[in-house]
């Protein structure tokens, strides 16, 4: 349960932060094909955090539970600083990061950087997530629910749980890893600690108020994460923090299993008033 619960989130940390790494060295220096080259670089991305995200799943098997979320935490702890050993920062940038060209749009389309980029990241966006709501009804998806709720019937079942649990591994990081390459693309610059601590919580936090095992639910979890933070901000410059928290108790005791939860609560509730 805490594959798909606590350690997909601070999976996501490192596989954000080796995405970054990925779509500098796939883009190179800035020139004519500097547009191209970084989009070309978000499947690298997906495709390197995949790799690393199934190979760190497999000694991860040995461990369950809270033992588990614990080794995912500390590798997120101690990747940032990997990152930046000066064996790797010719790659990284070290501290200083790397500056990244924003692409202009390809084609000749009429659209500036910003426009070509928001467009092209919601077209990302809705291909992922009709793949993630294909890949939960598919054979594999309804393996790894199993496994969620119960990993020894699931065993009993003829499923092999620790190629399944590595497999979920891969996938989150497939995820993240484009998520990071994009976030560092639309920001122009990355480092290893643009990915810190505090944005796995953010992304633990939506997981919970989206609704945990809902794909819907991302949809409202990252309108959450995105913008109640500045909402808190504007109500209180002193006391974002405890308006953040405050907003956060009251999501969570009105919708206790997530918006999905609570959309579905509702719509049982008026199915019934019908009947």
């Amino acid at each position: 349960m805490s594959i798909t619960r606590i350690d997909r989130k601070f999976a996501a940390l490192k596989a954000e932060g080796r995405a970054a790494l990925v779509t500098f060295i796939t883009a190179g220096d800035p020139g004519p094909e500097t547009s191209l080259a970084i989009l070309q670089a978000l499947p690298a991305a997906g495709a390197v955090c995949f790799v690393v995200g199934f190979l760190f799943g497999l000694p991860a098997l040995r461990l369950h539970g809270i033992y588990l979320a614990l080794a995912t935490f500390a590798l997120a702890i101690a990747m940032p600083q990997i990152l930046k050993s000066t064996p790797l920062e010719p790659w990284t940038g070290g501290v200083q990061g790397i500056v990244i060209i924003k692409p202009e749009a390809p084609f000749g389309l009429p659209l500036n950087a910003d426009q070509w980029l928001y467009y092209f990241t919601i077209m990302v966006a809705a291909a992922m997530y009709f793949c993630a709501a294909n890949l939960v009804r598919s054979r594999t998806g309804r393996a790894m629910m199993a496994i969620r709720d119960n990993p020894i019937a699931a065993s009993a079942m003829g499923i092999d749980v620790a190629r399944y649990k590595s497999l979920t591994f891969g996938v989150s990081a497939l995820y993240t890893g484009v998520a990071g390459a994009l976030g560092a693309i639309a920001v122009q610059f990355v480092a290893p600690d643009s990915f810190t601590f505090d944005l796995a919580i953010a992304m633990f936090v939506g997981l919970v108020v989206g609704g945990v095992g809902s794909i819907p639910g991302t949809l409202f979890a990252g309108l959450f994460v995105l913008f109640v933070p500045n909402i808190a901000e504007q109500l209180s410059k002193g006391l974002e923090q405890a308006v953040y928290g405050i907003i956060l108790i009251a999501v969570i005791f009105v919708m206790p299993s997530g918006a999905a939860g609570f959309v579905g609560m509702i719509a049982r509730r008026i199915a019934g008033a019908w009947r």
